[in-house]
């Protein structure tokens, strides 16, 4: 499943192709593609028809397109393989093509004579979807209320460095579970996760309770160095399912430490890398520079 970095690439391309522009068509091919809002595909397509987009935002793994003057939004989540393209109007449907979003013509569309670009939700496993949502009280930037819970993630410029740190050590559980828990932490998934805890040199097992806070600092800081290296080489992609807008896939798999290193030399000291069922994940780790605690071991 896509994690921050990746919904960040994708929030960047929406910004710069979608901002500002105004919709006049919505189709609705698939009905699970829009099963979060209640009201189903036609109430869905209404509401959004001659709606403008102010931008894109995004909290976490979750994205979201702010509505001009409407306190609404247009909620996005790409579950395990969804996808946002922007398309010219005349290209060839995707075999999975979900949701339809035109819009009208942009002035660089007349001046250049050309088709005009359309919005796509492109998805396999129909995991993900669109809807609409109205703001939370107090939400900035227009975020939606059902995502009202959601923890600011370690790139967001607001996000409270001492809260994380004090809230880290209260929690009674391990420390692979306090970084996927979206209620504390927004963004971090299986693969940065197991990146951040290898570079900190700490077991997914580890308590959190145990933790000091320079140590736990230090793990914030790679947990940040991490994303923003995976956001510099456009996300992680192991499969052609996560692309950016324009249908590009990442390559930061090719700078991964411990996620998918079974059986590798371990980067730092050469010890072969081991994989364990975690939570009905994987957890990748170093045995020796990743020591498990004593009663795990």
């Amino acid at each position: 499943m896509p994690e921050l970095p990746e919904v960040e690439v994708v929030r960047r391309g929406l910004e710069r192709w979608v901002a500002g522009r105004t919709v006049t068509e919505v189709e609705v091919l698939h009905p699970r593609a829009v099963r979060r809002h209640l009201a189903g595909g036609e109430d869905f397509a209404a509401r959004l028809k001659g709606q403008r987009f102010e931008g894109a935002r995004r909290r976490g793994k979750y994205l979201w397109l702010p509505l001009a003057e409407t306190g609404t939004s247009v909620l996005g989540h790409l579950g395990m393989s969804g996808q946002l393209l922007v398309q010219p109007e005349d290209a060839p449907d995707e075999k999975h093509l979900r949701i339809r979003i035109r819009f009208l013509p942009s002035d660089g569309d007349v001046a250049a004579g050309t088709v005009g670009t359309e919005l796509r939700f492109v998805d396999q496993r129909t995991f993900g979807g669109l809807s609409l949502h109205e703001q939370a009280p107090g939400g900035g930037d227009g975020l939606p209320d059902v995502i009202a819970h959601i923890a600011r993630d370690p790139l967001d410029p607001a996000f409270d460095d001492d809260a994380f740190q004090g809230a880290l050590r209260l929690r009674r559980t391990t420390i692979k579970r306090a970084l996927l828990d979206q209620s504390l932490i927004s963004g971090v998934g299986n693969i940065y996760a197991d990146e951040a805890l290898w570079r900190s040199r700490l077991h997914y097992d580890r308590p959190t309770a145990s933790l000091t806070r320079p140590r736990s600092a230090e793990l914030l800081a790679h947990v940040r160095n991490v994303m923003n290296a995976a956001l510099d080489a456009g996300g992680t992609s192991f499969d052609s399912l996560y692309v950016n807008v324009n249908g590009e896939s990442g390559y930061f798999d090719r700078s991964l430490d411990a996620y998918g290193r079974e059986d590798e030399p371990c980067r730092r000291c050469g010890t072969p890398m081991r994989r364990r069922a975690w939570m009905n994940r994987s957890s990748y780790f170093c045995p020796r520079c990743q020591r498990p605690p004593r009663a795990t071991r």
